[in-house]
């Protein structure tokens, strides 16, 4: 679905109209009060001061007071009612954001994780900013039309200033705004990517330590910091030429109204009252002018930010399908779809080209556990990602079965149900052991066979919490082996009928290696699942049924670990090194 970034800044303007309209209009109420502040003295100079009369000047005051409780009520509950809209309508975006990032169909887009992240939350919160800035750009005209009225009754060619005069000023203030947008734009980009950068990198600090990246990957950082950092100073350098150009040109407008009533007042043409008047709204004038002038600034920040939320929200899915509902009580969203389900944990590949395979065929049968030796880690990585299902294959690229059906024939959620793909580089959360390997109410019935399977007890038995270990983010707090088996427990825990495990034990000694290939194979026994290793490691392919070899994209050899051992040089050498 096509987005922009001014479809999102229109939905968040109608969704919260009700409160934006009643905010504006308060902010209007609020700076009309402040405009007559100095219409109201000039009038208490006149009746009151000038005349001496007292009964005049006590209910002059009190209606002054009263002019104060109005604007003051008014601007305070308008701020509230729009604070309300803005972190609703933020709260709504770092929703859809977060849906559309997890969709299991993927998103075909170039951002970054970390990128992605600063999309999420600090763009999501800029562009509910479009909401202020309507209301106080409503608020800002009412008050230079209100003054405008205003000098015009006391002077027509004082009022023709203002009403000339503003015009002039705001159109050169818009033209400045595409350049701001611009430079607010590539600003935000710029330290977006940084911050996808330091996430990647404190996310791979210990693997970086251990292969003395350190300094290239500081250099790196370093770089894209300056980037970020030339950017911003430039969106900084435009933004103070721009309000020190608006400032300039709006207090000399105020200058010159001020100083008009003063000559007016020497002439004889102005009484004491309304140079007061007058020089009060000249006064006055500097603060919409500069609330003016400051929207454009803010309106680029929000536009650059809006247009990045547009780029994911309107991100193309990888692959086709019916949207799956992502609300765990919404109920089985495949129940009333009509194609047909998986009725069987049967997998068949037939002439697939993806990547560096070059028309592969591979089956797996209800029951059998298979191995796949790729000796290329190219062939291995693509793979991976068709069965993972978050790559689009046209009919020309070969076929995919999911249960003797094509997978484009089914419904996503149940191929989502039946394949589970875990991935060797996979990523832990914030938590727990137990939050992490237990991700829906049926895997705790399976949580203790996982543990035993994937040898998290050596982990749990660590440590006094057992499985309420505290996880920190991407469970940086666990060795490289401790996350692969946390992981690895919360693929078999899930138990679904087709698993598919990608260099789950590269990171464990042989020992426990041995230990948890016996563990997926007695786990994942029976007629109703199937098992696909793709692996080098001798302990995982000897349990298997039978092994699959890839080699330049194409399969080169089929048997059992024990024959390819026997009768393959090539296997041997790769796989018992």
């Amino acid at each position: 679905m096509a987005i922009s970034g001014g479809g999102v800044l229109r939905r968040a303007l109608v969704r919260h109209r009700a409160r934006m309209i009643g905010s504006s209009l308060l902010f209007c109420l609020h700076q009309f009060c402040e405009t007559m502040v100095p219409v109201a003295i000039g009038i208490i100079v006149s009746r009151a001061v000038e005349t001496g009369d007292v009964t005049a000047m006590l209910l002059s005051l009190v209606g002054l007071a009263a002019l104060f409780v109005v604007l003051s009520f008014a601007y305070r509950i308008g701020a509230r009612i729009i604070v309300v809209a803005i972190e609703r309508e933020a709260h709504l975006l770092r929703v859809e954001v977060a849906r559309t990032v997890l969709d299991p169909r993927g998103i075909d887009t170039e951002l970054s994780a970390g990128e992605l992240l600063t999309v999420g939350t600090s763009d999501a919160e800029k562009t509910s900013w479009i909401l202020d800035v309507v209301a106080r750009s409503a608020s800002a005209t009412t008050a230079l039309v209100v003054t405008a009225v205003a000098l015009l009754v006391v002077d027509v060619p004082l009022g023709l200033a203002v009403v000339i005069g503003t015009p002039l000023l705001l159109l050169v203030l818009q033209w400045c705004a595409p350049v701001l947008t611009r430079a607010a734009t590539a600003s935000q980009t710029e330290i977006a990517r940084v911050s996808g950068l330091a996430t990647d990198l404190v996310g791979g600090v210990r693997p970086l330590r251990g292969i003395g990246g350190e300094g290239a990957a500081a250099r790196r950082y370093a770089e894209a910091s300056r980037r970020a950092l030339d950017a911003t100073l430039r969106l900084a350098r435009g933004n103070s030429a721009y309000l020190g150009l608006s400032a300039t040109v709006g207090s000399l407008l105020a200058a010159g109204v001020a100083g008009g009533a003063g000559y007016l007042a020497l002439t004889g043409r102005l009484t004491l009252g309304e140079l007061v008047t007058v020089v009060g709204l000249a006064q006055f004038l500097v603060e919409p002018l500069s609330s003016l002038s400051r929207l454009p600034g803010v309106t680029a920040v929000v536009r650059g930010s809006a247009d990045r939320v547009a780029t994911v929200l309107g991100a193309p899915p990888l692959v086709e399908g019916a949207v799956p509902d992502l609300d765990p009580d919404a109920g089985d969203a495949a129940a009333t779809d009509a194609r047909p389900s998986v009725r069987a944990p049967r997998l068949d590949l037939h002439a697939v080209a993806h990547g560096s395979l070059r028309g592969i065929d591979l089956d797996v049968a209800p029951g059998e556990t298979v191995g796949v030796v790729a000796y290329r880690p190219a062939d291995a990585e693509s793979l991976v990602s068709v069965l993972s299902g978050q790559v689009p294959l046209d009919p020309s690229a070969g076929r995919v079965g999911v249960g003797g059906t094509d997978v484009r024939e089914l419904p996503l959620t149940e191929v989502r149900r039946t394949v589970l793909v875990e991935p060797h580089a996979a990523d832990l959360f914030a938590g727990t052991v137990r939050t992490n390997i237990v991700t829906r109410a049926a895997d705790e019935a399976r949580l203790d066979a996982a543990v035993t399977a994937s040898a998290v007890t050596d982990l749990i038995d660590l440590h006094e919490a057992g499985l309420d270990h505290p996880v920190t983010d991407r469970g940086a707090s666990l060795s490289g082996g401790q996350r692969q088996r946390v992981a690895l427990a919360r693929a078999l825990a899930a138990d679904p009928p087709l698993l598919v495990l990608h260099d789950p034990t590269t990171a464990v000694d042989s020992v426990t290696e041995h230990a948890i290939a016996d563990g997926i194979r007695t786990l994942r026994a029976g007629p109703d699942r199937a098992t696909v290793v793709v692996s080098t490691s001798p302990a995982l392919l000897a349990v298997t049924d039978r092994v699959v070899v890839i080699d330049d994209g194409r399969v080169v050899a089929r048997g059992t670990h024990r024959s390819l051992s026997t009768t393959d040089p090539t296997y041997r050498e790769r796989v018992l090194r």
